[in-house]
């Protein structure tokens, strides 16, 4: 069993391709391709922590039922950090039985380090003096003030899925990914 980590797939954001910049003709690629990154990497036993926005919008029931058909198809143990755009999901109650669990922001004991997810970056969390790690998404791979501020911060990691090659990842591969995309800034 691995842990894995993703942020802000936008699954039904069409807007999202031009908006980051994702390498998709079109949402039908962008689906097809996030489901089979995720599906290649993940197995049904792993657990995979999602921290925000993995839909976009509420589009009545007929976005419920798209977004319900596209979690069956992803491997996994999910566990949902609500983001912004996941909130007309969970408002219907038909949408919570596909996660394991669905928190606004949670602690997570990991390899012996302490972990705080929540789809908002924080400039300070719990255990922030102590070395505790916050893993975020939100702000994609935009340049915005609150992701320069983020940058200078060690312990914070960005887990959207526009620095990833579109896939979940590990912890260590997240410190990884993320010294590189500062570097690169």
């Amino acid at each position: 069993m691995a842990i894995f980590f993703t942020a802000d797939l936008h699954f039904g954001h069409e807007n999202i391709i031009g908006f980051c910049d994702r390498p998709f003709k079109d949402i039908a690629d962008m689906t097809r391709t996030l489901i089979n990154n995720w599906n290649s990497r993940v197995s049904n036993e792993d657990h995979v922590y999602i921290v925000g926005d993995l839909f976009y919008g509420g589009r009545g029931a007929a976005g419920v039922n798209e977004a319900v058909d596209t979690v069956k198809q992803l491997n996994g143990i999910l566990h949902l950090i609500a983001g912004n755009h996941d909130i007309p999901y969970l408002k219907k109650t038909d949408y919570h039985y596909l996660f394991a669990d669905v928190d606004q922001l949670r602690y997570l004991s990991h390899e012996g380090k302490t972990i705080f997810l929540c789809h908002y970056p924080l400039a300070e969390w719990s255990g922030y003096f102590r070395g505790s790690w916050h893993i975020y998404g939100h702000i994609h791979n935009q340049k915005s003030e609150a992701y320069k501020h983020m940058q200078t911060l060690e312990n914070a990691l960005n887990a959207g899925v526009d620095i990833f090659n579109f896939s979940p990842v590990t912890f260590n591969e997240l410190i990884e990914c993320n010294k590189v995309f500062k570097a690169n800034s």
